[in-house]
């Protein structure tokens, strides 16, 4: 019974053995099916596909092989149409991500919104908060013209009466003066002639006036070819340093609107003081601004100049200063609401004795905002802080950029635009040299070395107004009798000018329709697509599956390459098997049983249910073994 076990176990561990030889040989066999699948070489891979690929050309790659000129002629047709192709396909990526637009134009009737419109008198008033150092700075002008231009300029006589007054008040002012007078220069192409030359005149001669810094170590002439612009340049320095000392800017806001505006209608309607408000400009005098309340906008129920705004304004200089402006008549300015009047971009002058009449188109522009263009929506992108109480728009972020900087550099606010939070405006009792530091300033801005023109981008939407004006006299010589008769007796005006008192202007809608110029995408994903599909035709006449064949391609190229560096690798540890450490031949045979014993799905059941061994079978194996079990 023992010698039945004993040689029962001798089968057992050879199909162990057996089992583990099948294991390798089912391996080797699933390896041989895997390089199969992904083909044996890349030869293989390449005829494969040049011969069942609906790529037009690529068959004879394969079908001329036994004539190696042709295939080397179809090698190089084939590869240098693909490159004409994927040129195409680069010109076609790049106009891409250009992102071109299509300028689209369309044509809106409909009832209109009244735009904003502001008129200012066009001459700074003589406020009475400021009326001392106006008077104080004529005086100083007339005797800086005199010694200059021996000119002697004729004042009110309530300057003269007052003088020795004003003389012992204007010590400030003259010290202030004196460190900016207004002087001559010569011309640079005679700078070293002296000044008693006969060849000297006084055409010969620039005008300005000196600026320095606060330390006096360096000045400039700001200088000017005219004597008209020097002179009203170096009286605005000044003026504007006078209105700068007011504390309160609410002491200039003196409205006068009866005494300007004598008669204003809106499609045929009376105008009153809910439709207009009032500001002040330095160099502009009072201004009105019609149709800003955003709450009861007008609309216009029809073009014509019957039914827009009329208004009849009077244009004679009373009690004004000559030296800041020196035009007459009055200033216009359409706007849309919610939008600042810069007078000094978009308006005109109205004149006196003449009937304006201003025809309007509305005109919206629409941008295409993000990759397309780099307008932005309502500013919030733009890293310039909006110092104005309105929408954004290119003008105001320009003028909050500069202010800005103008507050950084020279430690005060320029008065011309709001005042920043914390700061205060510019007055040379105050910021000795801010006058030297605003004129490099204002060289630098221009020269964009502040960044302010890039920083500052287009608003995505904007509406504009194209305007034209036609002119004709007004009230004619027939009727200008009776016209300003009524305008005496119902606006108790003393008219010492008819001519030059008043002035007519109509501002109206041309017709209802109106432009939108807006943008739309020339080359969308799906032009994209189209383009590359025409281009992939054209050159190779296949289809979209023809493009995912060749997608195959790319793939099993990358999939033989991982699987042969993968096998030249396992080659490579078979080659060189580390060596076995001594006295270990019967570890070994231990070792070789042991990974067959570790899979468990290649024992068979006979392997789980054999008997139980017996005490015999415990002995130890030794050399007189079989002769043990003979005896028994």
């Amino acid at each position: 019974q023992g010698g039945s076990v004993k040689a029962g176990k001798m089968p057992e561990g050879e199909k162990m053995r057996q089992c583990k030889q099948e294991e390798e040989q089912q391996q080797k066999e699933e390896e041989r099916e895997g390089l199969i699948e992904f083909y044996s070489s890349y030869q293989e891979l390449f005829q494969f596909f040049c011969s069942n690929t609906t790529i037009h050309g690529a068959i004879r790659l394969v079908c001329s092989k036994k004539n190696k000129m042709k295939t080397a002629f179809w090698s190089v047709l084939f590869f240098l149409t693909f490159g004409l192709m994927y040129w195409q396909f680069g010109i076609l990526y790049r106009e891409y991500f250009s992102y071109p637009v299509n300028l689209n134009l369309n044509l809106n009737s409909d009832r209109l919104t009244f735009p904003a419109v502001t008129l200012c008198t066009l001459n700074p008033y003589r406020y009475s908060a400021i009326r001392k150092q106006l008077d104080n700075l004529d005086q100083i002008t007339h005797q800086t013209l005199l010694d200059l231009y021996d000119y002697n300029m004729s004042l009110p006589r309530s300057d003269w009466s007052t003088l020795s007054t004003q003389r012992r008040s204007s010590r400030s002012l003259l010290h202030h003066v004196q460190r900016h007078p207004l002087r001559r220069q010569k011309r640079d192409n005679l700078v070293n002639l002296p000044e008693n030359s006969p060849s000297v005149d006084k055409n010969d001669w620039k005008i300005g006036f000196v600026l320095c810094s606060e330390n006096n170590d360096d000045c400039f002439h700001q200088a000017y070819s005219s004597g008209v612009d020097a002179v009203r340049e170096w009286y605005s320095f000044h003026y504007i340093n006078i209105l700068a000392q007011v504390p309160d800017a609410k002491a200039l806001d003196e409205s006068d609107f009866e005494n300007f505006i004598y008669a204003c209608r809106f499609n045929e309607a009376t105008c009153d003081k809910a439709n207009y408000t009032h500001f002040h400009h330095p160099l502009y005098g009072n201004c009105y601004t019609f149709n800003d309340n955003s709450s009861s906008l007008w609309t216009s129920s029809l073009p014509g100049i019957n039914n827009g705004l009329s208004l009849v304004v009077r244009t004679e200089q009373n009690d004004f200063i000559p030296l800041l402006s020196t035009v007459t008549g009055a200033r216009v300015m359409v706007h849309d609401q919610n939008e600042p009047a810069f007078m000094d971009d978009g308006g005109f002058n109205v004149r006196p004795g003449i009937e304006t009449s201003i025809s309007m188109r509305k005109e919206m522009t629409v941008r295409l905002g993000g990759s397309y263009s780099d307008c932005t929506e309502d500013g919030s992108d733009v890293p310039v802080q909006n110092l104005y109480s309105s929408r954004y728009t290119e003008q105001v972020c320009i003028r909050s950029c500069f202010q800005l900087n103008m507050v950084e550099r020279c430690g005060c606010a320029y008065y011309f635009y709001p005042l920043p939070d914390g700061a205060e405006y510019c007055d040379y009792t105050k910021h000795k040299a801010w006058g030297y530091c605003y004129y490099k300033l204002l060289a630098e801005f221009k020269a964009d070395v502040l960044g302010c023109f890039r920083k500052c981008r287009k608003p995505c939407k904007m509406t504009e107004y194209q305007l034209s004006a036609g002119y004709s006299r007004w009230p004619s010589a027939v009727s200008e009798d009776w016209v300003f008769y009524m305008l005496s007796q119902q606006n108790k005006y003393n008219i010492t000018s008819k001519r030059n008192g008043v002035a007519k202007v109509n501002i109206f809608f041309e017709e209802w329709n109106y432009k939108t110029n807006g943008e739309s995408p020339a080359f969308t994903v799906v032009t994209l697509l189209s383009q590359l599909g025409n281009q992939w035709s054209l050159w190779f006449g296949s289809s979209v599956l023809s493009v995912m064949e060749l997608a195959e391609l790319v793939l099993d190229f990358i999939a033989i390459t991982f699987i042969l560096a993968f096998r030249w690798f396992r080659s490579r540890q078979k080659l060189s098997p580390p060596g076995p450490p001594p006295n270990s031949q019967d570890n070994t045979a231990f070792q070789d049983e042991a990974p067959a014993l570790s899979a468990p799905h290649r024992f068979t059941v006979e392997a789980v249910v054999t008997t139980l061994p017996s005490y015999n079978s415990l002995e130890p194996r030794g050399p007189s073994r079989d002769g043990e079990v003979g005896h028994e």
